[in-house]
């Protein structure tokens, strides 16, 4: 599937905050080692020899160059100062006793200091491409005196909800269905790695579905509640209309059957989800996440397996996707998993993937239901 959907872009420079959620587009080099210099690792007393050490002077992170010590002398240092020449190593604060200017203790060679490039070396690769960057990330290239990240910028994602329908306040009744799913996609979106773009709500209407994807800008377009084959379902109509490659038809899973996945001549992918809430979610966390995480130039996680205790029905020819709790035992389903539903979802940790077959599975993989969330140790 990720070959199906994977068109990375040439990567841009930005800064150090923004490039958090982005990937990187080529390795993170240091320009310098770090530490540039020896520095203390501890508050204490750089020392020379084996003591006792007369204090000669004191040794800030700011403070200019000191002279080397000599045998018999100490100076006061804070943690991260620069280590003066001749040092033997740092004693502690409260390994010492001090009298006047004389300290007393007991000192390890090379002890308690961080030698210059002990972290990276000039030149070194530190993080390959293709790391997720983040709040650690950011850190560490702030401390190798970066400002700025090549990275491969995150794809910005449309969604368009369609159904005559549809309401946006109050409560669903005859005639009238309150909408799930726009509410729920742009926290979905935004937690797969993506950018949102608008969220769309549209009449059921062939003309207005077709415009609406033809004047996106964003690399992924969704469109929820037009992806089956009925009388007010237009999306593959559309995509016909647009010369869109079709690249998946349906897919043999429980909920969620009814998706698509096309890209369109210059190269977006329009999905199209079920308008049921609960098959709209699965829809999204298979194609959807597959599509976002492709354009991010990112692999696909591997699930982990899980027992199920009891086991789950399987489906003779399709996947189901069954909304569990993660226990100690193992996943446990929570029940509720009607398509139109999102109980279950809401109260699960994640999807189990139950395998097509003639009796019950006793295990699983498990899909997380947080699009950003790192897979369960397997």
């Amino acid at each position: 599937m990720a070959h199906l959907v994977a068109r990375v872009g040439a990567g841009v420079s930005v800064g150090l905050q923004d490039a958090v959620g982005c990937v990187l587009a080529g390795p993170l080099v240091a320009t310098a080692p770090v530490p540039p210099v020896d520095r203390a690792a501890m508050d204490g007393y750089a020392v020379c020899g084996v003591g006792p050490w007369r204090v000669v002077g004191e040794v800030g992170v700011a403070s200019p160059s000191v002279r080397g010590l000599v045998d018999g002398e100490a100076y006061g240092i804070t943690t991260g100062a620069a280590v003066p020449a001749g040092a033997t190593g740092v004693v502690r604060e409260e390994d010492v006793l001090r009298d006047g200017e004389w300290v007393r203790g007991s000192v390890v060679v090379g002890r308690h200091i961080r030698r210059a490039g002990e972290e990276c070396r000039a030149g070194e690769v530190v993080l390959p491409t293709g790391v997720v960057v983040d709040g650690p990330v950011v850190g560490l290239a702030a401390s190798l005196g970066l400002s700025r990240l090549v990275v491969v910028p995150r794809p910005v994602v449309d969604v368009l909800v369609t159904g005559d329908e549809l309401v946006q306040r109050g409560s669903s009744g005859v005639g009238r269905v309150r909408d799930a799913i726009g509410p729920m996609m742009p926290e979905l979106v935004t937690r797969a790695g993506a950018e949102l773009g608008v969220v769309q709500q549209l009449a059921d209407s062939r003309a207005a579905l077709r415009e609406a994807i033809a004047g996106s800008s964003a690399q992924v377009v969704f469109v929820s509640g037009s992806s089956a084959a009925g009388p007010a379902d237009h999306l593959r109509p559309v995509l016909n209309e647009l010369a869109a490659e079709l690249l998946v038809d349906g897919v043999a899973c429980r909920p969620g059957h009814p998706q698509a996945l096309a890209r369109l001549q210059d190269d977006r992918l329009v999905i199209g989800l079920p308008g049921n809430p609960f098959a709209a979610l699965t829809a999204f966390l298979t194609l959807g996440v597959a599509a976002i995480t492709g354009r991010r130039g990112l692999p696909l996680a591997r699930l982990p397996i899980a027992p199920i205790p009891g086991g789950i029905d399987c489906h003779p020819h399709s996947t189901r996707l069954v909304p569990v709790r993660v226990t100690d035992q193992g996943a446990v389903p929570v029940g509720h998993a009607g398509s139109a539903m999102l109980r279950g979802a809401a109260a699960a940790d994640a999807l189990a993937v139950v395998d097509p077959g003639p009796a019950q599975a006793i295990a699983a993989r498990l899909l997380p239901l947080d699009p950003g969330a790192r897979p369960w140790a397997g």
